[in-house]
């Protein structure tokens, strides 16, 4: 499928910062039914049946050769199984809202492990955008915001931290692939191997699900499996087609905001002080560590 019209692009964008935004909200309430690991499975079966249909119509659905199969572990296993899993975990115990802050300081965990690794360069800007977002990590984990006496709050907080540095890992490793097949090419794979490993996790650790079947329980799932996964993956394989790099990582900085929102009318959290702070130093250190990235690239674009 060829790039899409600007108009086009910002268009479906928004619908992707939308439909990941309120996924928060909808994750949360879904583990209130089921466990998290029969909660990411039953929506990635979902995804996988939309994102079937939608490749098998465009034409995108090709066999991924050897050299691909590093990269469809990569994703399939550390963001759409780990992440999903210890996003799904840690909802039960932490609002949404909070939960959407913390899970959207990959960029940051990014930033701080890559020249670790000797993946990437340091710059003043990513050093200012990791302690600006290390900061606003600290204000979302002061007393006043987390109940530290509590210690389930506390383990939501940590897994879905941990789900952020899961997805870090994945995108450190994306960065170094090197393509064979086009992502969007590839997302049927992906999905498949997360669909497969999340639900034999899911009947091991807690047996056949028993689920008490309801319309609004369907239509959560639905919104889950083919909005906020197969709809949001499909369209951001075609906004990167379109957009520039650092303008879909600034936008998707919108998601956490988004997530906040929602939680507010979907689920009637509060937006205290501390979680504003927390989002404003959080998206602004993300904001700060993509400027960085792209001069450094910028950089080395020009040095040869």
């Amino acid at each position: 499928m060829n790039a899409l019209s600007p108009r086009a692009a910002v268009g479906l964008f928004l619908i992707v910062v939308l439909a990941w935004g309120v996924n928060w909200s909808v994750t949360k309430q879904l583990v209130q039914f089921l466990p998290p690991l029969w909660t990411a499975a039953i929506r990635s079966w979902i995804a996988l049946v939309g994102l079937f249909l939608v490749l098998g119509l465009s034409n995108n659905l090709v066999i991924p050769e050897r050299r691909d199969i590093p990269v469809v572990l990569s994703v399939a296993l550390l963001h759409m199984t780990l992440f999903s899993t210890l996003v799904a975990a840690g909802l039960r115990f932490l609002p949404a809202s909070k939960g959407v802050v913390l899970g959207y300081t990959t960029p940051l965990w990014v930033a701080i492990a890559a020249p670790l690794l000797a993946k990437d360069t340091l710059t003043a800007p990513k050093f200012a955008g990791a302690l600006l977002g290390l900061i606003g990590l600290a204000v979302i984990l002061n007393p006043a915001s987390i109940d530290w006496t509590n210690v389930n709050v506390v383990l939501g907080a940590g897994m879905v931290i941990l789900a952020a540095i899961s997805w870090a890992a994945n995108i450190i490793y994306i960065r170094a692939h090197r393509w064979i097949a086009s992502p969007l090419q590839l997302l049927i794979w992906q999905v498949l191997v997360a669909t497969i490993v999340l639900t034999v996790s899911a009947t091991i650790t807690d047996g056949l699900p028993h689920v008490e079947w309801s319309w609004r329980l369907l239509l959560l799932f639905l919104y889950s499996g083919l909005i906020g996964t197969a709809l949001a993956y499909w369209a951001m394989s075609m906004v990167n087609k379109s957009i520039s790099a650092l303008t879909t990582s600034l936008g998707t900085t919108a998601t956490p905001l988004v997530g906040i929102a929602s939680a507010a009318i979907l689920l009637g959290e509060p937006i205290d002080v501390s979680l504003a702070v927390a989002a404003a130093l959080i998206v602004t250190g993300i904001g700060f560590a993509t400027l960085g990235d792209r001069l450094l690239r910028r950089q080395a674009t020009a040095s040869g």
